[in-house]
């Protein structure tokens, strides 16, 4: 069994592609997650206890924000992960092919061992 060899090098990548990877590095960090929070809470605290209320509850803006932003942002965390499924797959591949030719070797030694242990054997009654 043979892995396929599709998956692009890094230097291989669409912009899109590098985009996807960058975007998604970001979301997936605890930093932005933080960030987000302290957003989101100053957005709330801001439009419930200011005299000022751009949005007030039930916020429509904040969600139609935070709507738009999963909209574009799921496209993209599901490229980069396909990306990485692909690569996953052909690691496993390699992987199965090592551990094929690991087992091979290892068969070859066993019989190496029974054939001297036998050698062994015939020196020992022979004495």
């Amino acid at each position: 069994m043979k892995a396929k060899k599709s998956v692009k090098k890094p230097e291989e990548y669409t912009f899109g592609m590098m985009m996807a990877d960058k975007i998604t590095s970001v979301i997936g960090s605890w930093r932005f997650v933080l960030t987000q929070s302290g957003i989101i809470l100053f957005w709330i605290s801001m439009n419930v206890f200011s005299p000022i209320k751009w949005d007030p509850y039930p916020f429509i803006l904040l969600n139609l924000a935070l709507s738009f932003q999963a909209a574009y942002t799921a496209p993209m965390i599901m490229m980069s992960q396909n990306r990485q499924a692909e690569k996953d797959r052909i690691q496993a591949g390699q992987d199965y092919n090592i551990n094929i030719l690991a087992e091979t070797e290892n068969v070859l030694m066993l019989n190496q061992l029974k054939r001297l242990e036998e050698k062994i054997d015939n020196l020992n009654k022979k004495q």
